[in-house]
This record gives structure tokens, C-alpha cells and sequence, in this order.
């Protein structure tokens, strides 16, 4: 049991539904997986759990983009580990965004929930 032990909060943001739920179901055990289907909705999960330490985001997404979500994101939560995740090969833009910082490492899809899982448990961008 985790007596006492707060799980490290995690937002995963995907407009494919059932990405959702296969995400939270990989990493239930070891974070408190919270899930978004836009880059609207997941600006408002974090403005209520600013306590957030990762966010993993789909790149191509309706509306707004996931360098788009992250660009804004970042300016109000700066600290959190920010990482992009596509179906796609990696692209100039995702590149400057990790060359700038902006995120911290690119995932391809289908994720691969064990190296998530190794760069989230390293504690990378914390």
C-alpha cells in the first residue's frame, strides 16, 4: 500500500480516445495519470493541479497543436518536464523545441510505455 506516499502527477494529452485510456492504464500504478483530449482542456487540468511534474503530449491534434499546447503551457508552468509524442517522424520544429528546451524528450507512437516509463523514473527535467 502507499501509506502516505503521493504518486507524481502526470497529464497525458491525446485527442484519440483510446489512447487515453491505454496511457492511463500503463501508468495508474506509478503516477496519478491525468488525461486530456485538447490542448484547451489540458491548459485547464493544470490550472487546477499546478502540482503537475510531467506532461506528455500528442503532436498533431485539432485546434492546437501539442508545440502549440506546450508553448502556452510553458509560459504559465514553467517548471513542469514538458515531452512530445508523434506518429511522425521527427521534424525540424519538434527539434528546435527540444534544442530550445521547450520540451524535454520526443516519443515516437505507438509509445513504447517502457521508455516512458525509464525516462519518467529517472526523474528527468525534476
Amino acid at each position: 500500500m502507499n501509506q502516505g506516499i503521493t504518486k507524481r502527477k502526470l497529464l497525458y494529452v491525446d485527442d484519440e480516445i483510446l489512447n487515453l485510456y491505454l496511457f492511463r492504464d500503463y501508468f495508474k500504478n506509478d503516477f496519478d495519470v491525468i488525461v486530456a483530449k485538447s490542448g484547451e482542456e489540458a491548459i485547464e487540468e493544470l490550472m487546477e493541479n499546478p502540482d503537475v511534474q510531467y506532461v506528455i503530449s500528442d503532436m498533431r491534434m485539432p485546434e492546437m497543436t501539442g508545440l502549440e499546447f506546450i508553448t502556452k503551457a510553458k509560459s504559465i508552468h514553467p517548471k513542469i518536464t514538458y515531452c512530445i509524442l508523434t506518429g511522425y517522424d521527427l521534424t525540424p520544429e519538434i527539434q528546435t523545441a527540444i534544442i530550445e528546451k521547450k520540451v524535454a524528450r520526443y516519443f515516437s507512437k505507438p509509445f513504447d510505455p517502457t521508455e516512458i516509463g525509464l525516462f519518467l523514473s529517472a526523474g528527468n527535467g525534476q
